[in-house]
């Protein structure tokens, strides 16, 4: 049992938490060693200023609600009796905000035994345990429900399900199935069946869930990646998951010479002449009627969706029938439920990728799923998104935070331009400063803005945002989703931490993805020690291994800086072999000439050494304190 100490005096709180010593710690950390403010409590105590304040769980949901909870790290500080020294703020941290309001009256505490602290009923202690504020959601039973029937199996009013932003044409709700079955007919008259795996290498196009949709429903397993990425990244990736067909643009086809796979070229427009595309237009020209039925299990792959690479190379992840099914349920249907409106008649803006999950799961299944429309935009431009915003009224717009930043500086020099047809903005996939938001807010003042948090490991399913007309936190990323259980645990000890305690984000729950780690729990660090670069992954150990083959490079790490326009950036931090004259401008031509663009070093910065810790990993978080000017 550990001890904790009220008036210097121990007493068993092992079911309260970590030690005296770990919290003093903490509480030395954030109040001493960090150059921010002590923390604040607004509204009657419901959220706490973080390091990140842009990445806030929201559990509780009215202030006050827990007034007469004593958080457990309420405890004296004192110094000198700490033996070990402070450690630099931790890595990989996540933090639950309901932070109820604080009590300071020591004696107040001190008066109460360990069995008076109370806890949220969202939090049990015993266990370590977070549960979803929101009553749970029924999921398919049916062990051979796939995610394409449960799609279509949902009634709704909608006509129009999806519109291409530059052409004007659309594919209706019927028309969708029926290409959706016409591609399943095709793949399977060329052999494509339950098992293989089929690569999708395309920006976002109206076609790109037809695609997607029909290899599901053959059995088959898709996996998806950027179209800028060069053909060295495209190998690698086929090698792993075994891709034996593939769809994309003319303009990519030459990345695959060599690499002896069948490859697709698919047309960049709806009304595509059927002779120049003839694979394609021969997929899509079967009948649906002979669309085959395969038995698909919920538990069977249905994609290999590639991770960031958090600590790593980019890792495959695998997604099942039924973690897809989930993610529609939990996420989008379930996001729906909670505003009285009509589903089918909301127009979504597609600019954020297909080919990752965070579009994947909302454009390509879960909206389709309700009846919206949803509004294709193949790049994101701040002036076109305007444009068609406008034209088409769109009323939701799912972002990152570059995305943002852009349309509001695009309105500001569009006059009389205020999109008044755009009601909800929701925001993920990376943190969004508090200033951007308020610079949002003050140019759509009449937008509804919420934030959300997932992975790819979670199949998108997280936290979601939610405003009321009384509560309004736009720097939250909202609550547990249905269904969803979390822990926080101690990096040292592997114990779950009570409320208002830092440590590592353990997730469980149906959407997380198969084969995952700890059996039933799934680690998630915060993404610190990875880069998101507007929604494009970008695995720090990939742009190392190489760089390290540079024959002017000792030893290398890349981390992440952040950047007003792009969120974070690829920062090299690189040590010249004795008697080297390399510049920073040959490292990054170097880098340029064999990854994607938007993977490009950004900085260099020379260094004596790469910091590492007794077991050789490197110390980013001591890197990061080092991104200032480079020295050429």
């Amino acid at each position: 049992m550990e001890e904790a100490f009220v008036n210097d005096t121990p007493v068993g709180l092992a079911s309260v938490g970590p030690s005296k010593e770990y919290h003093l710690r903490r509480e030395e950390k954030r109040y001493q060693c960090s150059r921010s403010p002590p923390p604040r409590w607004n509204n009657g105590g419901q959220y706490h200023r973080s390091r990140s304040p842009s990445r806030r769980i929201q559990l509780s949901s009215s202030p006050g609600q827990y007034n007469n909870y004593i958080p457990p790290n309420v405890f004296r500080r004192e110094r000198a009796k700490v033996s070990q020294p402070i450690e630099q703020t931790l890595e990989g941290s996540f933090f639950f905000f309901f932070s109820p309001t604080l009590v300071n009256s020591r004696e107040h505490f001190t008066s109460m035994s360990p069995n008076q602290i109370q806890y949220p009923s969202f939090f049990s202690p015993e266990t370590g345990i977070y549960t979803s504020k929101h009553p749970p959601r029924d999921l398919p039973q049916n062990p051979f429900q796939d995610l394409v029937s449960f799609l279509f199996s949902h009634g709704h009013q909608g006509a129009t399900a999806l519109v291409d932003s530059v052409s004007g044409l659309s594919i209706s709700y019927p028309k969708l199935r029926d290409m959706v079955e016409s591609m399943a007919s095709g793949l399977d008259h060329i052999g494509i069946s339950s098992g293989h795996v089929v690569l999708v290498l395309l920006p976002n196009t109206i076609l790109f869930p037809v695609i997607i949709l029909g290899v599901m429903s053959v059995g088959a397993i898709f996996t998806t990646m950027n179209p800028l990425c060069k053909p060295g990244e495209i190998k690698k990736q086929m090698s792993i998951s075994k891709a034996e067909l593939v769809f994309t643009f003319s303009e990519n086809v030459g990345k695959f010479d060599g690499l002896g796979v069948r490859v697709v070229t698919v047309p960049e427009r709806l009304d595509f002449d059927a002779t120049e595309f003839s694979s394609f237009g021969h997929l899509l020209s079967r009948d649906p009627k002979q669309a085959p039925k395969p038995l698909i299990r919920q538990t069977d792959v249905a994609a290999i969706l590639f991770s960031s690479g958090t600590s790593g190379p980019s890792k495959g992840v695998v997604i099942t029938h039924a973690n897809f099914v989930a993610m529609v349920e939990l996420f989008t249907r379930f996001d729906a439920s909670q505003y009285n409106t009509e589903s089918w008649k909301n127009v979504y803006l597609a600019a954020v990728p297909m080919f990752h999950v965070y579009g994947l799961s909302l454009f390509t299944m879960g909206l389709l799923s309700l009846g919206s429309t949803v509004v294709v935009l193949r790049r994101f431009d701040p002036k076109e998104a305007i444009r068609v915003i406008d034209r088409y009224k769109v009323s939701h717009f799912p972002a990152v935070p570059p995305m943002l930043a852009a349309l509001v500086m695009g309105v500001k020099d569009s006059s009389g331009c205020n999109l008044r047809s755009l009601r909800q903005v929701s925001c993920g996939a990376a943190p969004i400063s508090e200033n951007l938001i308020q610079n949002f807010l003050e140019a759509f003042p009449h937008v509804d803005f919420i934030q959300g948090y997932g992975m790819t490991e979670s199949t998108a399913v997280g936290t979601r945002g939610f405003n009321t007309a009384d509560c309004k936190k736009y720097t939250s990323v909202g609550l547990l989703a249905p269904n969803t259980e979390a822990k926080i645990v101690d990096l040292k000890t592997g114990s779950g931490l009570p409320p208002e305690c830092r440590g590592e984000l353990w997730l469980r729950g149906p959407g997380i993805m198969q084969g995952n780690t700890f059996k039933t729990w799934v680690l998630f660090k915060y993404r610190l020690k990875h880069l998101e670069l507007d929604l494009k992954k970008i695995a720090p150990a990939d742009l190392e291994a190489l760089l390290i083959c540079h024959p002017e490079i000792l030893d290398v790490a890349v981390t992440s800086a952040e950047d007003e326009e792009a969120g974070e950036i690829p920062v090299a931090f690189v040590v010249r072999r004795p008697g080297g004259m390399l510049s920073s401008s040959e490292v990054i031509e170097y880098i340029a000439k064999q990854v994607a663009p938007y993977k490009k070093v950004r900085k260099v910065v020379f260094v004596d050494s790469i910091p590492k810790s007794a077991a050789g990993k490197v110390l980013r978080r001591l890197l990061r304190n080092y991104h200032g000017a480079s020295k050429m």
